[in-house]
């Protein structure tokens, strides 16, 4: 398991500093959404919990912060029942296994890394089983890595076409993750060209395919990415800290 056991003095240190990063990041929000032209209240925070033991996602929590996301489908489930989701949506935001999507249903509200139309067909199908339904963002391979899982941004349209018939699953918008390597200007370009695409889908009126979210934006970017029209950030260490691993 990846949890660290921490003392109550080392809790109550990790919760002021979330409370004194949140607030930061509050600021830093506001401040990209006015220079953008828009209500800091349209743009959603989603904490990333990878490695963030309950507890601390829990004070998070009563700090107003009404999405967290999850990278993976294990690490959910050892630490759903310990979540306190009374107030708070909870998605998945990880790499996603088709044999895994069974155990997200009637844990997430929304799966952000759909990148296969196999992937998507799955989620359809569980969600019959369950008799649910599911909100999904598309993920897009902006930088076109060949080492990394999103759908290509010239196959995006067809994709989207593709999976839109599938039933009890809905677009609600668009993912991605620039290049690690890139520049500050190399980033800010692939921002601009995911927020032209999610306005160019928009226009489109597909059925079932609705532009609500364009999520992108990390810890080290996502001032940037709310400038170039994210409404949607997921911020993980700079809220809760460096990730600590485990050894088992």
């Amino acid at each position: 398991m990846m949890e660290k056991l921490y003392s109550e003095q080392e809790y109550a240190q990790r919760f002021v500093s979330v409370e004194e990063n949140l607030k930061r990041i509050r600021e830093d929000i506001a401040e990209a959404a006015r220079k953008s032209g828009r209500d800091p209240q349209e743009i959603t925070l989603l904490a990333a919990t990878k490695t963030v033991p309950a507890e601390v996602i829990n004070h998070a929590i009563t700090l107003g912060v009404r999405q967290i996301g999850e990278n993976r489908v294990q690490e959910l489930c050892e630490k759903f029942d310990k979540l306190d989701l009374s107030q708070c949506g909870c998605q998945f935001i990880g790499h996603l296994q088709t044999n895994k999507v069974k155990n997200l249903m009637g844990k997430v509200s929304m799966i952000q890394s759909v990148d296969s139309v196999k992937l998507a067909g799955e989620i359809s199908r569980q969600c019959g089983v369950h008799n649910t339904q599911m909100d999904v963002l598309v993920e897009v391979n902006i930088g076109r890595e060949e080492n990394k899982s999103g759908v290509d941004p010239d196959a995006l349209m067809d994709f989207l076409a593709e999976i839109s018939s599938l039933p009890s699953i809905y677009v609600r918008g668009l993912m991605a993750i620039p290049p690690a390597d890139a520049s500050e200007k190399e980033t800010m370009q692939f921002f601009s060209k995911m927020q032209q695409y999610f306005v160019d889908i928009k226009t489109q009126k597909i059925d079932n395919v609705s532009m609500d979210y364009l999520s992108m934006g990390m810890s080290a970017d996502y001032a940037q990415a709310i400038l170039a029209g994210a409404n949607m950030v997921r911020v993980g260490s700079a809220l809760f800290g460096a990730r600590v691993y485990k050894n088992t």
